[in-house]
């Protein structure tokens, strides 16, 4: 089994993407996903990035980025919201599993923004625990409109960005691993219909993050 503790952070993105090229091109090889896998990981699991996404079932991290079993440890929420278990879990997959990349995962017609701003616009709030989640997301929408962002897409790119920034000011673990440079936190940006991941934001990787202007690219690592 491949020694995934001994990946560092570019290392770790670089499969993230090559997979989600796979994935865009129709050449998936679907790695990792039989019998000997199964078998092989029973005992240990070590998963190169935890994938912190939204909910939305059109964003299964295993296909998009076309991994198999033990490759990604995987949180989701809708419109990727945080709460205490969720932090615990994502410094869980740091701090315990070894991952040296965590990675926001949002997308286009996300159903959370597109509540809040909904609710922003029309002063009605949703009932039960929906309403949680459109309070968490609601200052990254009045982020959005107060830097004059008013495009679905780029509210989406901000409250990513709002997110990767969160976990890192929050999360001692994450900010002493970036630190140190054994981790990198990172958001991605899914666009739904052509299945690619832009780079919106970075800390500690280095790579250049996508300008509107070329939004449609995939990332690509350096």
């Amino acid at each position: 089994m491949t020694e995934i503790r001994a990946l560092t952070p570019g290392d770790a993105f670089a499969m993230l993407l090559a997979g989600n090229e796979r994935f865009i091109t129709g050449r998936t090889q679907h790695p990792n996903q039989d019998a000997v896998r199964r078998a092989e990981i029973a005992p240990l699991q070590s998963p190169f990035a935890v994938l912190f996404g939204c909910s939305d079932s059109r964003l299964a991290a295993e296909i998009i980025f076309d991994r198999g079993l033990g490759d990604l440890f995987v949180v989701r929420t809708a419109g990727h919201v945080m709460g205490p278990e969720v932090l615990g879990s994502i410094e869980y997959g740091v701090s315990v599993l070894g991952c040296p990349l965590v990675v926001v995962l949002g997308h286009d017609s996300c159903g959370a923004v597109a509540a809040t701003c909904a609710a922003l616009e029309e002063g009605l709030a949703p009932t039960g625990y929906v309403r949680d989640v459109v309070e968490r997301v609601t200052p990254s929408v009045l982020a959005a409109r107060a830097a004059g962002l008013t495009r679905p897409d780029e509210i989406v790119d901000e409250h990513i960005r709002n997110t990767v920034d969160l976990l890192v000011d929050r999360s001692r673990v994450l900010a002493d691993s970036l630190a140190a440079g054994r981790v990198a936190v990172v958001g991605l940006s899914y666009r739904l219909a052509e299945g690619t991941a832009r780079l919106v934001a970075d800390h500690g990787l280095g790579v250049p993050v996508r300008t509107p202007g070329v939004e449609e690219e995939p990332a690509r690592p350096a």
